[in-house]
């Protein structure tokens, strides 16, 4: 499902537009953005929690050449499914 398929299934599920579907759905993600971008932690009870999480600098290889590259420390996002979407899709 991509997000003009999860829009129109909004939109027949709760009955509204499909502008009201979008203007839904975007305002969601962009509160988890910003959440997340502060550091902070959504979490959805029965759904998941989104977290973000610092991964430090390593080394890797190129595995073309098999030379040592540095690769920098950044934020990851990690999602961590609830009870309730872990039995749904088992």
């Amino acid at each position: 499902m991509n997000k003009t398929e999860l829009i129109d299934a909004m939109a027949a599920d709760a009955g509204i537009t499909k502008a009201a579907a979008k203007k839904a759905l975007e305002s969601f993600l962009g509160n988890v953005e910003g959440t997340l971008k502060k550091g902070g932690r959504v979490s959805l009870v029965g759904f998941g929690s989104w977290s973000v999480s610092k991964r430090s600098a390593r080394e890797g290889r190129n595995p073309q050449t098999g030379k040592t590259i540095k690769i920098a420390a950044k934020n990851v996002v990690k999602f961590k499914a609830g009870a309730d979407l872990s039995s749904a899709v088992n």
